[in-house]
């Protein structure tokens, strides 16, 4: 949604010194909150392990599969649980798991660390795998439709989750999941947005008066669709990519 110049609320103007001034008082509050999420990802190190079966089934490009294979002979697993609504038409797809899958590019990274990612979705794999083409995701891609009530252990299903994984030997253990607003570790856009003046520009935002945020949680404003479809498969639609999921 874009703001005309001139429409929105802008700060006070201040001279250079004054606004170092100010921002240097922020910058220790951004060193402290630095610390703080060092302090906290040290702590979720140490939690227990609990087993998860490494021969819950899924489906892969090359047909059934398990959990174990998902590792791909890496030492940790970091699956991202997709939420699908199955017979739907593209643009009725989950625009949140759009919007984070979207961000998710590079993973030589990841592996440097004996790491693996892949999405796990949580509808069958020829439609989700189309869906998966049509967005121009080169992402290790999977139903878990089958093994789901293993996976998730009485956890919701149809709900976008983070989930990682050890692998020792065949052994398979569950390290640590987030749920919501802890999927925003997949994200970088909205960090990007939180150094801008105006932010996110949505609705739940502490800002000042007068700030655009014209971003809601409805079907017209929502973050993350735009004119009836997830933001991300425009750029699609107009390079000529096809959104037929074949139901």
């Amino acid at each position: 949604m874009h703001i005309a110049e001139g429409e929105a609320t802008t700060p006070e103007i201040a001279d250079r010194a004054a606004f170092q001034a100010q921002l240097d008082e922020l910058r220790a509050r951004e060193k402290a909150h630095t610390r703080a999420g060092d302090e906290i990802a040290a702590a979720r190190r140490r939690l227990p392990m609990v087993a998860v079966d490494g021969a819950a089934r899924l489906i892969g490009k090359d047909g059934p599969t398990t959990l174990l294979d998902a590792f791909e002979g890496r030492r940790m697993l970091i699956a991202y649980y997709y939420m699908w609504f199955t017979g739907r038409p593209a643009e009725r797809q989950c625009q949140g798991c759009s919007w984070f899958t979207s961000q998710v590019r590079e993973l030589s990274y990841i592996h440097s660390r004996d790491a693996t990612y892949a999405t796990f979705c949580q509808g069958p794999y020829e439609e989700s795998s189309r869906y998966r083409d049509f967005m121009g995701w080169n992402l290790p891609w999977y139903s878990v439709t089958e093994g789901l009530d293993t996976l998730l252990a009485g956890r919701e299903a149809g709900s976008m989750y983070l989930i990682c994984y050890l692998r020792r030997g065949s052994d398979v253990f569950e390290t640590y999941w987030t749920t919501r607003r802890g999927v925003e570790a997949m994200d970088n856009c909205y960090r990007l947005l939180d150094l801008t003046v105006y932010g996110r520009q949505e609705e739940q935002e502490v800002s000042p008066p007068g700030w655009p945020q014209g971003w809601g949680e409805n079907e017209t404003v929502h973050p993350f669709r735009s004119d009836g479809r997830p933001i991300a498969q425009w750029p699609r639609l107009e390079a000529g990519f096809s959104d037929d999921l074949g139901n």
